[in-house]
C-alpha cells in the first residue's frame, strides 16, 4: 500500500514536472497585427468617445451621424497616412544604418570585428567561443553586417520586401471598419426607434463587443489571456468613453447649450 501511494507520488511530481515544460503559448504572426490592432483600439475609442461627446450635448442623432462619420475619415486618412510616413522613416533609417555598417566593417574590420567580440563577451559568451563565432561571421560579409546591426544597434535588418503604403492602406481600412461600429447603431434603429437614448445605447452595445473582439485579437497576436486583454480593452474603452461623456455634458452646462 505504501509503494503504490509512493508510485502515486512520484507520478503526480512527474506530470507537475512535465507541466512545467510545457511549451508557451506562440504569438500568432502577421505583416500587418500591428497596424490592425493600433488602428482598431484608436478608432473604436475615438470614434465612441466622439459619440458620448456629442450625445452628452443633446444633439440629435443626424448630427452624430454627420459628424462622426467626418471624424472617421478625417481620422482614418491621418492614422492611414501616418503609419505609411513612419513605416517609410522606419525603412529608411534600416536602409542607411546597414549602408554605414557595411562600410565600417568593409574599411576597417579588425576593429569592428573587436567591438562585436566585446559585444558577445558583455553578454557572458566565453572568450574562446565568442572569437570562433566573430571569425566564422567575418567570412561572410552580409550576415556580419546584419549581426552588428542587431548586436550593437538593436535593430532589425531592413526587409526589402515590406512595402510600407500597404501598412497605410491597412491602418485606414482598418481604422474604417472598426470606427464604423459605435455608428452602426444610428443607422440600424433608424426605422425601429427615433429615441436617441435607444440608439446611444445601441451604439455601447456594439462597441463593446468591437472593444472584446480586439481584445481577443490582441490575445491571439501577443499570446496572452484571453480574459485578461478583453478586460483590460474594455476598461480602456470605458474610461475614454465616460470621460468624453462627462466632459461634453459639463460643457454644455458651462456654455448654456442645453435645451
Amino acid at each position: 500500500m505504501a509503494g503504490t501511494e509512493s508510485n502515486g507520488g512520484a507520478t503526480t511530481s512527474l506530470l507537475r514536472a512535465e507541466g512545467a515544460r510545457e511549451r508557451p503559448r506562440e504569438p500568432w504572426k502577421g505583416e500587418f497585427v500591428k497596424s490592425i490592432v493600433y488602428a482598431g483600439l484608436d478608432a473604436i475609442v475615438t470614434c465612441f468617445s466622439l459619440i458620448s461627446s456629442i450625445s452628452a450635448s443633446t444633439r440629435s442623432s443626424g448630427d452624430v451621424l454627420v459628424l462622426g462619420f467626418a471624424n472617421l475619415v478625417a481620422d482614418g486618412i491621418s492614422m492611414g497616412f501616418g503609419d505609411f510616413v513612419s513605416s517609410s522613416t522606419e525603412k529608411d533609417v534600416g536602409v542607411k544604418e546597414r549602408a554605414v555598417t557595411e562600410w565600417d566593417i568593409t574599411h576597417h574590420a579588425p576593429a569592428e570585428q573587436r567591438d562585436l567580440l566585446r559585444q558577445y563577451q558583455a553578454l557572458g559568451m566565453d572568450i574562446n567561443d565568442a572569437t570562433m563565432v566573430v571569425n566564422i561571421f567575418a567570412k561572410y560579409k552580409d550576415i556580419m553586417v546584419d549581426e552588428k546591426i542587431v548586436a550593437q544597434k538593436g535593430m532589425l535588418p531592413p526587409d526589402e520586401a515590406d512595402k510600407p503604403w500597404k501598412h497605410g492602406l491597412v491602418t485606414f481600412v482598418t481604422f474604417i471598419v472598426f470606427g464604423s461600429a459605435p455608428l452602426l447603431s444610428f443607422i440600424v434603429l433608424i426605422p425601429f426607434t427615433h429615441n436617441d437614448t435607444v440608439k446611444f445605447v445601441g451604439a455601447c452595445v456594439l462597441s463593446a463587443l468591437a472593444l472584446a473582439l480586439l481584445g481577443i485579437a490582441k490575445a491571439k497576436v501577443a499570446g496572452q489571456n484571453y480574459t485578461l486583454s478583453v478586460a483590460v480593452t474594455l476598461f480602456n474603452g470605458a474610461i475614454a468613453a465616460a470621460a468624453a461623456y462627462t466632459l461634453g455634458s459639463v460643457l454644455t452646462k458651462v456654455a448654456g447649450l442645453e435645451d
